[in-house]
């Protein structure tokens, strides 16, 4: 069981006001995975730049092969790493918990009816995931509310202890706030263009 997987199914378990951008949980789960390789000791923090330590066999294919990409780029930092790993890093996990979208592209890819919304595919594995939520754990927290998924009260995430953890929980705030003005610029830029075409 790893964080990435816990945030997949608390991203299909909860319920937002707004759905969830899959661009935006691609890079959580890579977050995800480096704060479980760094936990496990596979995985240092050199300033701001992960360095393989140990390859680990997790027993899990999606955090191995994250680790197996830890230095694959000299001196990439932890924000690099993010956008990298995370290119398409949704599908896979949602995929893995057999909610897949068959390849269709799906912006708003949590915008259905409660009722629709997949199941995990493992009772024990959603059982466990949906008990660390409900605990307040603060790395989960705190991956979760950067891609918009609240507890109540919002204030109950703490600061996570371990520094490095800090690191790339804010660093994964920043590169959610980053796409989301990347995808806002694109937005107004397509609207300019559709004006354009209007008045020719």
């Amino acid at each position: 069981m790893t964080t990435a997987q816990d945030l997949t199914i608390v991203s299909l378990e909860a319920r937002t006001e707004y759905p969830v951008e899959r661009g935006d949980l691609s890079l959580a789960l890579a977050g995800a995975e480096l704060i479980d390789l760094l936990a496990a000791g596979a995985v240092a923090l050199d300033g701001l730049v992960p360095r393989p330590v140990t390859r680990p066999e997790t027993g899990d294919a999606l955090l191995d092969a994250a680790a197996a990409q830890i230095g694959r780029e000299p001196d990439e930092s932890v924000e690099d790493w993010l956008w990298r790993r995370g290119r398409g890093l949704a599908a896979e996990y949602l995929a893995a918990e057999g909610a897949g979208d068959g390849g269709r592209k799906r912006p708003r890819w949590l915008g259905r009816r409660d009722t629709e919304r997949p199941a995990p595919s493992d009772p024990e594995t959603r059982r466990r995931a949906t008990e660390r939520w409900a605990s307040g754990d603060p790395v989960l927290a705190g991956l979760a509310a950067a891609v918009g998924i609240h507890q109540e009260p919002a204030d109950r995430i703490e600061d996570p202890e371990d520094d490095r953890i800090a690191v790339v929980l804010a660093t994964v705030n920043d590169a959610v706030v980053e796409l989301a003005a990347i995808r806002q610029r694109r937005d107004i830029e397509d609207a300019a263009f559709d004006n354009v075409w209007r008045g020719l």
